[in-house]
């Protein structure tokens, strides 16, 4: 074996690993711009979309986490995924406030909502640098 055989492997090796690199980001890309189109609806009085599309985005993530272990995306699938089961768990423990006075969970669901709008931001400027994202 001589020399150029091991710098051909190695650069194959290179090439795996920015091709996986890419795919990645292409999912993380796709699931980012799906929370946040659900995102800023939030925020926009009367602009619902389903959540439909952040259940997609969920599930994307949670069925390509693995393949970002290691990775400096793998930061982004945490980010997402908690971002989505706690702003859940938020909207359902206060959804009682619509129930007995409309404006208190008004007002909460708005500031949920503007939480998970900064999160998505954040972390697609992040994603944007090539850097994991952090609390």
């Amino acid at each position: 074996m001589s020399r150029n055989d091991i710098i051909d492997v190695e650069a194959r090796s290179a090439d795996e690993a920015q091709a996986r690199s890419d795919s990645l980001k292409t999912w993380g890309w796709v699931s980012y711009i799906l929370h946040l189109i659900v995102a800023v609806a939030a925020v926009i009085p009367g602009a619902q979309v389903s959540i439909a599309l952040l259940i997609i985005a969920l599930v994307m993530d949670l069925v390509k986490k693995d393949d970002a272990v290691g990775t400096w995306q793998e930061s982004h699938f945490k980010w997402r995924i908690s971002s989505v089961i706690w702003a859940g768990v938020l909207y359902v423990l206060t959804f009682p406030l619509f129930i007995l006075l409309y404006l208190p969970g008004a007002i909460a669901w708005a500031l949920i909502s503007i939480w998970f709008l900064y999160r998505i931001v954040k972390g697609m400027v992040r994603m944007n640098a090539n850097q994991p994202v952090h609390g």
